[in-house]
């Protein structure tokens, strides 16, 4: 037999060494389905091999990241603000907390929440001055002080983040500050600017921060209650207007105001590393503000690099890249895809702390004792707009830490025999760590006091309230909607705040009676007799023989929403009461809050500082949202509790403050105006290569204690994200065997041809 042609062992041969399906049509009369068979099964083998490689396939991070000091993390929104004179939001926080620094901090270990310093040197204390000047003792009433004085000191030797607002040139001068006008035409980014440098922190940069709260474009959102309590606030708001240079034509930038020529009574710089701030009378919870990102220092050259013409027109603000002196610095700023935090390097090494509460030693919490941080180099967090993507990446491993959504609970989440929250077996064979914490927050169900049906001071009223107090049974509304994360409140004030009560002390005996170590609500047939004697037998109105009818207004019109509302109905008609929604729009939802034509309503309330007082505040006649424009949406009013709430708020923490909470607590109980709702509870999972984790609810600066194990996530990852192949290799080896007796039947037509 003769041998085959050249031509046709040429195209047999490089059947193993190329993908390139043209050799196959240069074999005459092979058919198309033979060479596309042959192709595909080719293609299936090589990518089977392609998988042999170093990391996953799926790793969204490049190669050389597989073993670095980083933190991943992500976000959902772009944050609005960046600048501490208007940022109050939780996702801004998260970058914001770990760039600026404010005086003080709190502790990250210690409960109830402490604080400590953070570039102050110690927590002032403050003197207190009478109206004619003299300093009065610690103990003195409150109403004799005029004049709360705080002084601080900070640190020396703080340097800000390198910056080109500080960069200066061989003479002396700042290089960026009087830029022409075409010297901004290559810059984009601030990377732009090829010169940076730096400063040390000084006292007279807290005074140009609290100087910019009440500057009245800034438009900052706590202006309205510092104007209560620093010293000549509203006057300085009023004199930097009147200083303030007219904005440019056609709404441009507002030419640059030196605030440091604006005079100001209420905070003043004592020398270089020492500054005083003066409040109105006695008001404690001042030390909590300096803990927040609205005192964090702001250096005068900062707001004259920004304010140039043409700075706001590329992005280049402190909305977007914010300067300050913590641990990290905002290195790349692209909401619509990532942000990133680096470890600022003249950042002075801040020692991790050396105590905690008894358990934190036994969980690997003081491990770093005395450690300086921060520990990690960088922090890269990626956009994630939906839930279940990001919550796959964190079980493959790509994100150190999560959240729970309603979707992944149960895959997350079983509950023991007591009802106590436990991982499943799948998480707890990947090594992930629970925790859980009560957050300093209050969701609650209000009645309008000043409506006629279910507001008012009279009995029947009153005892309306109680009944449905009882019917709404917010045990099973957690359980439900919240897969039971959170607590039922007996009261306006959450576990962790000074003045809270444990065990039967602090149940609400209106609502719940105590039985076997726990809470118990009340029976549906309790309820039932108080509507009675309110004076609606059966839940009927007997004026008009028909149900009672009660408004719930809402903005909850989704669907998702449907079966919350039904649950309402349900509970309201164990008592014969017909719940009717009213759904509307947040806009009208609000007005109707301000104007007090609403029935009841849901509400909430997030802590901005760790007292009381910022709770109760909620129930202070004064506060009321319709004769006030506070945040009493009830409006509800009791004198009895107001006069104790003016002792209350200015005073120290101790037995005589717990007294007079418990009696206030105890009269809005027996009142009412709200049915208290829940505590909501945080759970969060870890990986167990990120340490130092405990949940701080009022901390925002915690990134600088986290610590990882680069390897044991690599390793990890490495595990949970093999390909799997023997599909690949299986459907190769399916398509060769189909195509080989298609082979041998071609070359035997074509050596029959060559005889």
């Amino acid at each position: 037999m003769a041998p085959a042609p050249p031509r046709a062992r040429k195209a047999a041969g490089a059947l193993s060494l190329s993908l390139n399906p043209a050799p196959f049509r240069r074999a005459r009369g092979t058919p198309s389905a033979l060479r596309a068979t042959l192709t595909v099964a080719l293609l299936t083998m090589i990518l089977g091999l392609s998988g042999c490689g170093e990391g996953p396939w799926n790793d969204p991070y490049p190669q050389d990241q597989a073993l670095a000091n980083i933190v991943y993390s992500s976000f959902s929104e772009r944050p609005k603000h960046l600048d501490p004179v208007r940022s109050y939001s939780s996702n801004e926080y998260a970058f914001l907390a770990q760039v600026y620094e404010p005086p003080l901090q709190y502790h990250l270990l210690l409960r109830p929440f402490t604080l400590v310093p953070l570039t102050a040197e110690s927590v002032p204390v403050p003197r207190y001055l009478a109206a004619d000047g003299r300093e009065l003792p610690e103990d003195a009433p409150a109403d004799e002080i005029a004049v709360s004085e705080y002084l601080v000191r900070i640190q020396p030797g703080i340097l800000y983040q390198p910056h080109p607002a500080f960069a200066k040139d061989e003479t002396g001068f700042y290089r960026y500050h009087d830029l022409a006008p075409d010297a901004l035409r290559r810059v984009k980014v601030l990377a732009d600017f090829p010169v940076a440098g730096t400063r040390e922190l000084v006292a007279a940069d807290y005074v140009h921060q609290v100087k910019r709260l009440a500057v009245p474009w800034l438009h900052s959102p706590i202006a309205g209650v510092m104007q209560e309590y620093i010293l000549d606030f509203k006057e300085l708001g009023e004199r930097i207007e009147a200083a303030a240079p007219a904005p440019e034509a056609g709404g441009g930038a507002r030419p640059y105001l030196d605030l440091r020529e604006v005079p100001f009574a209420g905070a003043e710089v004592v020398d270089r590393y020492t500054y005083r701030v003066r409040i109105k009378g006695k008001y404690p919870q001042f030390l909590y503000w300096l803990a927040m990102p609205f005192f964090a220092p702001m250096p005068w050259e900062a707001e004259r690099f920004y304010g140039q013409p043409g700075m706001a027109e590329r992005n280049l603000r402190l909305d977007w890249y914010p300067i300050g002196t913590g641990p990290f610095w905002l290195s790349e700023n692209n909401p619509n895809l990532r942000m990133v935090l680096e470890r600022n390097p003249n950042f002075r090494g801040e020692r991790y702390p050396s105590e905690g509460m008894p358990e934190d030693e036994a969980q690997g919490l003081l491990a770093d004792a005395g450690r300086v941080m921060p520990f990690i180099e960088r922090a890269i967090y990626g956009l994630e707009k939906e839930s279940i993507p990001y919550w796959n990446k964190f079980l493959q491993g790509y994100y150190d830490s999560s959240g729970i959504s309603s979707d992944a609970f149960d895959q997350a989440i079983q509950y023991g025999s007591q009802g106590e929250a436990a991982l499943t077996p799948a998480m707890e064979e990947k090594g992930i760590r629970l925790l859980t914490a009560v957050q300093p927050s209050i969701f609650y169900m209000g009645f309008n006091m000043r409506d006629p049906v279910v507001g008012g001071d009279g009995e029947a009223s009153r005892l309306l309230r109680r009944a449905v107090s009882i019917a709404v049974d917010f045990d099973e509304y957690i359980a439900i909607f919240a897969n039971g994360r959170g607590v039922a409140a007996q009261g306006p004030i959450p576990p962790g705040i000074f003045g809270h009560r444990e065990g039967e002390p602090g149940i609400n005996p209106y609502v719940s009676r105590w039985e076997d170590g726990r809470a118990v609500r009340r029976d549906i047939e309790e309820a039932r007799r108080l509507l009675a004697e309110a004076g609606y037998p059966g839940g009927r109105n007997p004026a008009t023989g028909r149900a009672l009818n009660l408004f719930f207004d809402t903005t909850a019109t989704g669907p998702d929403d449907r079966a919350r509302l039904n649950w309402f109905r349900k509970q309201l008609d164990k008592l014969g009461i017909e719940l009717v929604i009213r759904a509307t729009d947040y806009n009208r939802f609000q007005e109707k809050m301000r104007e007090g034509t609403g029935q009841l309503f849901m509400w909430g309330w997030n802590a901005d500082y760790p007292d009381p007082e910022n709770f109760l505040f909620l129930l202070h006649g004064p506060n009321a949202k319709v004769d006030g424009g506070g945040e009493n949406a009830a409006n509800y009013a009791s004198p009895e509790l107001d006069a104790l709430f003016e002792r209350m708020k200015n005073m120290e923490n101790g037995p005589e403050r717990q007294a007079m909470i418990d009696e206030m607590v105890e009269i809005a109980r027996r009142d009412a105006p709200w049915i208290w709702g829940f505590h909501p509870k945080a759970y969060s999972l870890h990986h167990a290569w990120l340490g130092n984790v405990k949940p701080n609810e009022m901390a925002n600066n915690t990134l600088k204690y986290r610590r990882v194990d680069p390897e044991l996530r690599h390793t990890k990852r490495m595990a949970w994200n093999q390909p799997v192949l023997w599909p690949l290799w299986l459907t190769g080896g399916l398509l060769v065997a189909a195509a080989v007796p298609a082979v041998v039947s071609l070359r035997r037509r074509e050596r029959s041809r060559a005889l």
